[in-house]
């Protein structure tokens, strides 16, 4: 078997879509039984906060909204939908169209994936 190096490695992934890189990391994650999510660090309270005051719980659900995208990048940004939310392809383009909310209730990490993968195909995105 030849040898591949680091290199080779790096410019085959660089070729893969947004769409194909992720089946990848996620096939990767369950054959390996690791996440490749960056670990998350707790928030400490302010110290001139109150001490009756109950401690804010972190959201763990998020919506992701669709703000704006470049004109260019409506298709790009229509098969990402289309990806997440599996919609027909007249569904994902009305969405895409009015802008708004593109996924509701998504847990914190499939909401952050889907926020990358928007962005990465030239979207302006927030969790709300």
């Amino acid at each position: 078997m030849d040898k591949i190096n680091k290199e080779q490695v790096i410019e085959w992934l660089s070729a893969l879509t947004v769409i194909e890189l992720s089946s990848l990391i996620k096939e990767l994650e369950e054959k390996w039984g690791v996440s490749a999510a960056a670990p998350v660090a707790a928030v400490a309270a302010p110290a001139a906060a109150d001490a009756g005051a109950a401690a804010a719980e972190e959201k763990t659900e998020f919506n992701v909204v669709l703000a704006d995208f470049a004109a260019d990048k409506k298709l790009a940004i229509i098969k990402v939908v289309r990806a997440a939310t599996e919609m027909g392809l007249k569904e994902a383009k009305e969405l895409v169209e009015k802008k708004g909310t593109i996924k509701e209730a998504a847990p914190k990490e499939e909401a952050e994936t889907l926020k990358k993968q928007l962005e990465e195909a030239g979207g302006k995105v927030a969790l709300k």
